[in-house]
């Protein structure tokens, strides 16, 4: 009889459990999105799929895939135009994720196009960090080598009429946080400097090549630390 009333007293305690247990994750408040969604930008002569290293990293130190997003874009095309299909894709995140702000992190040529988004198209409301890895910001001699044929590379001279509208007055516009990591043996970039960003944070990452800085894992690991 006294191990009958043992077993009864033992289920109840166990239902009883369960119980208080069901209760508590049901009064536990869904957790919001920790992070901005990430919208990544290619450059010249690149597509998406050149983030696809990062993403993971992103994701293995816990992002969501819903909160990353890698736009292609035709890189033939002036950076004006880019910098309208970038606008238009930025709000189909925003409208699809919920959030009110985005982090944009940009890779040689999509700096142009990003930034005269930021500065022109009313970009400043909607990003919250603005990460330049490798961008052509000031120009380079290089570009003379595809200018003849590229609208887009033509707008990478160094002292073209892009260029020199993009840069004239502030070049970091709004209350974004800005950040811009450059190589000094960058072999698309010349000079080396011209990555740099009056008024954002400027880091000299070492000597990485261009193609690399936004493979580079150390890099990463830099860029994730000012974003988060």
């Amino acid at each position: 009889m006294q191990r009958h009333k043992r077993r009864i007293v033992t289920a109840l305690s166990a239902v009883t459990t369960s119980l208080l247990l069901s209760l508590s994750l049901a009064s536990t408040p869904a957790q919001a999105a920790s992070h901005n969604p990430i919208v990544f930008v290619h450059g010249l002569s690149s597509d998406s799929t050149s983030w696809d290293d990062w993403i993971a990293d992103f994701e293995a130190d816990g992002y969501s895939s819903s909160e990353l997003y890698a736009i292609s874009y035709d890189w033939t095309k002036s950076n004006v135009t880019t910098a309208s299909t970038l606008s238009t894709y930025i709000k189909s995140v925003l409208a699809s994720t919920g959030a009110s702000k985005v982090d944009l992190v940009v890779h040689s040529m999509g700096a142009l196009n990003s930034r005269y988004y930021l500065k022109n198209l009313g970009g400043t409301s909607y990003v919250d960090d603005f990460v330049s890895v490798a961008g052509v910001n000031h120009g380079t001699s290089i570009a003379s080598l595809c200018g003849w044929l590229y609208t887009s590379c033509k707008e990478m001279q160094t002292g073209s009429s892009f260029l020199t509208a993009l840069n004239s007055g502030d070049e970091t516009p709004g209350s974004v946080s800005y950040a811009a990591y450059w190589s000094d043996c960058d072999e698309a970039i010349n000079p080396d400097t011209s990555a740099e960003l009056s008024g954002a944070t400027n880091v000299d990452v070492g000597c990485i090549s261009h193609t690399d800085m936004n493979d580079d894992h150390g890099v990463y690991e830099q860029v994730r630390d000012f974003i988060s």
